[in-house]
């Protein structure tokens, strides 16, 4: 039975859709049935791939664009336990790690004997009045921040049972060890090996003199709860999507997540990227 591999591309990248027309072809050639997922017949046609009506039916998953396209199908991945390679459009890549001049390795890297690097996901869930009125994965982080033209609301964080901070912020940030390159490094966050397991937080401009990140084990939930003041507004968000309301009396519960993504690794690893992305452009 021949291998399926799913090909997931960010059409909005120049030049996306014809690398993924190249990647498409190579997989032909190399005995691998290219294909996409969804009702696209248009893209699906210009890749010269076929259909399918489930991702599971797929050995694996390639990416094309950045990591945000790594977050938006990865969730699928890890639900289905599918391999993930992606190729980097983007500017870092932090987790898309295989360069467009790089796609010929693509075959040997699905072969099974490239190194596979594994990463938890976190199960968010925001509940109001009793009720959960929101619930999805999180591979990166979660935000809870105040709105634009508000006063600053007061966070709490809580850790199993315990109150662990109640701070005056911009917002606060609960992170995998996936997600701590992204904004949370971007908010004096530690750089996390990908493949601990754990939650970072991480708070947002807080007013205080006193603030420090702090590491939680993936063992107890950690709830986020706002006390708004004079008015003040607060949103979260999850893997960079859309702001949604955040009220007071609301709670937003993190716990680990049943699923996991494998992701293949192509380069020098999580801290080859670090050094080369992040290290060297400022020496």
């Amino acid at each position: 039975m021949q291998t399926r591999v799913l090909i997931g591309c960010n059409s909005s990248k120049d030049g996306s859709i014809e690398l993924s027309a190249k990647i498409a072809a190579l997989l032909r050639e190399n005995g691998l049935i290219p294909c996409v997922y969804g009702k696209n017949s248009l893209f699906a046609e210009r890749l010269g791939t076929e259909i399918v009506e489930s991702p599971g039916i797929c050995s694996f998953i390639v990416t094309v664009g950045g990591d945000g396209t790594i977050l938006k199908w990865g969730k699928i991945a890890a639900e289905f336990d599918l391999p993930l390679l992606g190729v980097n459009m983007g500017r870092l890549g932090f987790m898309a790690t295989l360069e467009p001049h790089e796609i010929g390795r693509i075959p040997e890297l699905l072969s099974g004997k490239a190194p596979i690097s594994r990463r938890m996901l976190l199960e968010c869930k925001v509940h109001r009045n009793d009720k959960v009125i929101f619930s999805e994965s999180v591979m990166n982080d979660v935000i809870v921040s105040r709105s634009s033209v508000s006063k600053l609301p007061e966070f709490v964080v809580s850790c199993g049972s315990a109150e662990v901070s109640r701070v005056r912020a911009d917002g606060v940030i609960l992170s995998t060890p996936t997600g701590s390159t992204a904004y949370s490094l971007s908010a004096g966050g530690p750089i996390l090996s990908p493949d601990l397991e754990c939650i970072e937080f991480t708070a947002l401009c807080p007013h205080t003199l006193f603030n420090r990140p702090m590491i939680f084990s993936d063992k107890q939930p950690v709830t986020v709860t706002v006390c708004h003041y004079q008015n003040s507004r607060s949103t979260f968000s999850v893997d960079g999507g859309k702001g949604i309301p955040f009220l007071n009396g609301d709670a937003l519960r993190l716990t680990r997540s049943k699923y996991g993504l494998s992701i293949i690794e192509a380069g020098d690893g999580f801290y080859g990227a670090v050094h080369n992305k992040l290290i060297t452009p400022i020496k």
